[in-house]
């Protein structure tokens, strides 16, 4: 399975069907037994434990259910740290342009708790982009939002491949988010099944019942 330069996929199955583990697997969260994972022209299972380290640093930027953010620090701390850790400044144009993107501007001095859940993963994302990643690997973003929050945050994920030229591979189990995508791959027993291009709800969930993965009750 190949993942795009600049393009937005999204992975769905059922609840055991291997869609995280996949991911963790190709962002060098978890080891292969066998086969090869590629980011770029790197070789994941040639590299150790401080390369990985390194790589997953440098080269992805990670959006999870849970928002991960540190309480004490502030909106803008929170998108800077992973740059702040690597010891690198950040390019204040295009962390500009990140936040910006987001509507953070007025929000960056507040702390997570004074910022809504939507507001939180808006944060969450920039920090993913702040450091320009090859890839972002989001799992279930908008799981812990309501429907206009998720709705903004995928806004955004789709905005940055297309207007940003970055690369999302995204974790989901609703059709309505993975209709953002520009492609849906569809596991089963931990088995690629089949893939649909330029999707929309109503395809992605024809396809899932055809694949017998059960669709979320309205």
């Amino acid at each position: 399975m190949e993942f795009g330069r600049g393009r937005f996929t999204a992975i769905m199955g059922p609840s055991g069907s291997g869609k995280s583990t996949l991911m963790h697997c190709m962002a060098g969260l978890d080891s292969v037994s066998t086969g090869s994972v590629r980011i770029g022209d790197t070789e994941l299972s040639g590299l150790n434990d401080r390369q990985l380290t390194r790589l997953r640093r440098d080269s992805i930027g990670f959006v999870f259910q849970a928002f991960n953010l540190l309480p004490t620090l502030t909106a803008l701390e929170n998108i800077t740290l992973p740059l702040a850790i690597a010891g690198n400044r950040p390019d204040q144009q295009w962390l500009d342009t990140v936040v910006a993107t987001v509507g953070l501007f007025g929000r960056l001095s507040h702390r997570p708790s004074q910022l809504s859940g939507g507001q939180q993963q808006r944060v969450a994302v920039a920090r993913a982009l702040a450091s320009r990643p090859e890839i972002i690997f989001a799992d279930e973003p908008t799981g812990n939002l309501d429907s206009r929050s998720g709705a903004e945050v995928l806004d955004f994920l789709r905005y940055s491949v297309r207007e940003m030229h970055q690369t999302v591979v995204m974790v989901t189990h609703d059709p309505v988010a993975a209709a953002y995508a520009d492609r849906v791959v569809f596991l089963a027993d931990g088995r690629i099944t089949d893939e649909l291009l330029t999707p929309t709800a109503e395809n992605v969930l024809d396809r899932m019942r055809r694949f017998d993965v059960k669709a979320p009750a309205n």
